[in-house]
């Protein structure tokens, strides 16, 4: 029997999608893609934040499993909600790909070494907070739609460059384009790690997908969009978060930056290494919640 796959239309998306078709092949489980439209994809003027941010680009795949269109979906981690639809259970996280957000720029950097006020482009406010902490001279300005799509804003804009995520580049073959490596910038949580989901009774489907799970990126990414999901930001809040594993400890770094003051909220806090226990990020939101996390996301929420 041959499985339906639902994706976005998007390159980068298809790319995810037959990635995981073809980790499939190799198990003798046949998959047909199915393109869906997401809310995220027909919406291209209106900020992210704006939207809810909420779900915006799994939706439209959501509906399409629980009412049996197709079988499963490949998500990007980042994009899908701490908090699944009834019926729909992650499956699998695949092994992570390059977490870093990465600066294409223009021209070239030389724009970094005047004095002079810089302009930068990126619809995420995770990004533009981080970004202004370190270079307060910057105007932002929003940019949406997909990898293609946002380069070729660039290269017809006179801003100076646009922030990406590096995993998004390097799977479209575009990592030429890449200026800067942000490695101070914290991701948003589970970036980097695609993310399959299936119906919550459909026990054969879900035991061939679980043999595409990569433990330790899972137990990482699910520490980090446990922080989110305590703090109850949304995809599209100014939270960033990267765990990772080191000697045997898991590592947990994470930041909440207010949008109207530049206040920051840091922690990094760590623990043994356990693929079954996560309680690094209800530590880290409390930590943050202690250092008033909360009036932060409420300012946010009662914007949108």
């Amino acid at each position: 029997m041959t499985w339906k796959l639902g994706t976005r239309k998007s390159k980068l998306a298809l790319w995810q999608s037959e990635l995981v078709k073809s980790q499939l092949a190799e198990l003798g489980q046949e998959c047909e893609l199915v393109e869906i439209l997401s809310e995220g994809d027909k919406v291209l003027d209106t900020p992210l934040p704006l939207m809810g941010g909420k779900g915006v680009f799994t939706k439209a795949l959501d509906d399409a499993l629980l009412s049996g269109a197709i079988d499963f979906a490949v998500h990007s981690l980042k994009d899908v909600p701490t908090r699944l639809p009834e019926g729909i259970q992650m499956a699998a996280i695949l092994k992570r790909a390059s977490w870093e957000d990465v600066l294409v720029v223009r021209k070239d950097l030389k724009f970094m070494e005047e004095d002079r006020e810089m302009v930068i482009a990126t619809s995420s406010l995770r990004r533009q907070t981080q970004w202004k902490s370190r270079y307060p001279n910057t105007k932002v300005v929003d940019i949406r739609g997909n990898v293609q799509t946002r380069i070729a804003k660039l290269r017809a804009s006179n801003w100076d460059g646009a922030i990406f995520a590096a995993a998004g580049l390097e799977r479209m073959d575009l990592d030429h384009e890449i200026a800067m490596r942000l490695d101070w910038m914290l991701p948003a949580p589970g970036q980097g790690a695609i993310a399959i989901v299936c119906r919550e009774n459909d026990t054969e489907i879900l035991s061939k997908l679980q043999k595409l799970h990569h433990p330790e990126t899972a137990n990482n990414v699910l520490s980090e969009r446990q922080y989110l999901h305590v703090l109850n930001g949304g995809c599209s809040a100014p939270i960033g978060a990267r765990a990772r594993v080191e000697n045997g400890k898991t590592i947990l770094s994470t930041v909440l930056i207010d949008v109207e003051t530049g206040k920051e909220i840091r922690h990094e806090i760590e623990a043994d290494f356990s693929p079954n226990e996560l309680h690094l990020g209800k530590e880290a939101a409390s930590l943050s919640l202690k250092e008033g996390a909360q009036a932060i996301i409420d300012k946010l929420t009662s914007k949108r």
